[in-house]
């Protein structure tokens, strides 16, 4: 009986009922942490939203670059007031994914244009950040000065296989 109610449920409602709909959100906020590259922590109504950043990869903690890139984008947007673009999604630890401006300059693309990020494909498909990758890559900026860099999420997965 249930799998009939689930069968009429999805029949009058159509696949996309399952779906949370998002809901953008748009706000001004001050940097008051920078936790790592891609996580940061900010201020806005007397209410702290911790922030990852949409679109890229920073090294993790531990991984090379992963202090260069946590001081780059500390000296861009520590302790200033910035705009925070979101489409609403979150991310399984709670974190808003978004977008983080410095009057008109995305740290986001700064991050990767730098190369202290990667472009993070997985779960980005925008072409602005894959050609800020390509031209960070070919100058040799940041992280790409190495002869073969780690992804971030392979540096995850090996961390995982050996249990560290």
């Amino acid at each position: 009986m249930k799998y009939l109610f689930a069968f009429l449920f999805l029949a009058l409602c159509g696949p996309d009922a399952a779906l949370i709909k998002k809901t953008p959100v748009t706000f001004i906020a001050k940097v008051t942490a920078v936790k790592d590259g891609d996580t940061y922590i900010v201020l806005a109504n007397n209410k702290q939203t911790t922030i990852r950043l949409a679109h890229v990869d920073c090294p993790e903690k531990k991984q090379a670059y992963s202090q260069s890139a946590k001081q780059f984008a500390s000296d861009l947007c520590f302790g200033k007031t910035v705009t925070v673009v979101s489409d609403g999604t979150t991310d399984r630890y709670k974190r808003l994914i978004a977008e983080i401006y410095v009057g008109k300059e995305c740290v986001n693309k700064e991050l990767v244009a730098n190369g202290f990020a990667w472009h993070y494909k997985k779960y980005s498909t925008d072409k602005e950040y894959a050609k800020l990758e390509i031209k960070a890559r070919k100058r040799q900026h940041g992280l790409w000065k190495d002869s073969a860099p780690i992804a971030p999420w392979e540096w995850r997965k090996q961390k995982r296989k050996k249990g560290n």
